[in-house]
């Protein structure tokens, strides 16, 4: 059997089976999904993280590249109960070690009691304990990433759905899942995916009807070129935003975000609509919440479990944000509904500014 050791903050060191060989280090965080692994592992949001999946067979529908969100997979390493040879292989030939025969219920329980932690990996015909805590010592010592968004973003502009009869989405591509720009394809927008430091320059030339940020990984602080995105074009274009973007456009308004202790991740997370009184299940994948929204947002939806900010609405200009994932990738699709909200504010706005026939 493969060796394979994973050496956690707290100093713990688990032993578990090698299934596809390497060292790594990371954030360790979990998700409570039973089926869209496929999705997870390629979300650019678990870039620089250890993902660790709390259901216990991983794999059971085998891989297929139609699901995916991204063109490779992001966590560093990943941990399991039991992971299919299926998807042992593919994580193989993406040069991601794995791990499996490990008590995920005890990984998850350390991270809901300690939070997410730094933890280092090791697996390998030859490896040591050693060679996870030398993981995990590096790891310490790194600061959290400032530029992780190059790491996950489109490096030039890219035009999908080109002469589409719909709205024009600029799309700020801090890591953007695929599901995304299926949705907004799907309602015959023209949507142009721009680099996470896109200049408000490139936004003009596109002349967009919304300004879209994206969700993604990491500290929202660290997007700096996005935060002045929303700052310049907000009350001349509607700005609507997922996840990070729910972060990023709080940020630019003035409101204020703060880190979780293990974060929002799975695919059964209740969300609250404060007006409908409506509650809606939801796909979630974030490490960071919108902790004060200031004094331009109202906060339109909740989660049921912990009363965190799940939706943000403008309150004198024409912005829609939400923090989990509407585009139901890997489901449920209570939310779909969100995409077409965007589109009809910018519809409605641009009605607005027709002037009326004398």
């Amino acid at each position: 059997m493969t060796e394979a050791y994973v050496a956690l903050e707290g100093g713990h060191v688990i032993e578990g089976r090698g299934r596809a060989p390497g060292t790594a280090r990371g954030e360790l965080v979990f998700t409570t999904a039973y089926t869209g692994y496929e999705e997870s592992l390629t979300d650019p949001s678990y870039e620089e993280q250890v993902l660790t999946f709390s259901y216990p067979l991983i794999g059971n529908y085998g891989v297929r590249e139609e699901r995916f969100e991204d063109d490779r997979v992001h966590p560093r390493a990943v941990l399991a109960k039991e992971l299919t040879e299926d998807v042992a292989d593919w994580l193989a030939e993406e040069g991601v070690p794995a791990v499996d025969h490990l008590d995920t219920r005890d990984v998850v329980t350390d991270i809901r009691d300690e939070g997410a932690m730094k933890c280092g990996i090791a697996v390998g015909d030859d490896v040591t304990e050693a060679d996870a805590l030398e993981q995990l010592e590096q790891c310490k010592g790194m600061s959290e990433h400032t530029d992780i968004g190059s790491q996950v973003s489109v490096d030039e502009p890219v035009v999908r759905g080109e002469g589409n009869d719909g709205e024009t989405v600029a799309l700020v591509d801090c890591g953007a899942k695929g599901s995304i720009v299926d949705s907004l394809l799907a309602r015959d927008a023209e949507v142009h995916v721009l680099p996470y430091d896109a200049t408000p320059e490139d936004v003009a030339s596109v002349d967009p009807d919304v300004l879209f940020i994206s969700n993604g990984p990491g500290d929202p602080a660290n997007y700096g070129a996005a935060i002045d995105l929303v700052q310049e074009f907000v009350g001349e274009t509607p700005v609507a935003g997922i996840c990070l973007g729910q972060q990023i456009v709080a940020e630019a308004l003035g409101g204020t975000t703060e880190k979780m202790d293990f974060g929002h991740r799975g695919v059964n997370q209740p969300v609250l609509d404060l007006e409908s009184g409506q509650v809606v299940m939801t796909t979630q994948n974030h490490g960071y919440t919108v902790d004060e929204p200031g004094d331009h947002l109202e906060v339109t939806q909740i989660n049921v479990n912990d009363d965190t900010p799940e939706g943000l609405d403008g309150i004198d200009h024409d912005i829609i944000t939400r923090q989990y994932h509407p585009e139901a990738n890997p489901g449920p699709e209570d939310t779909l509904d969100f995409f077409d909200d965007v589109l009809a504010m910018a519809d409605e706005r641009a009605q607005r500014a027709v002037p009326a026939d004398d």
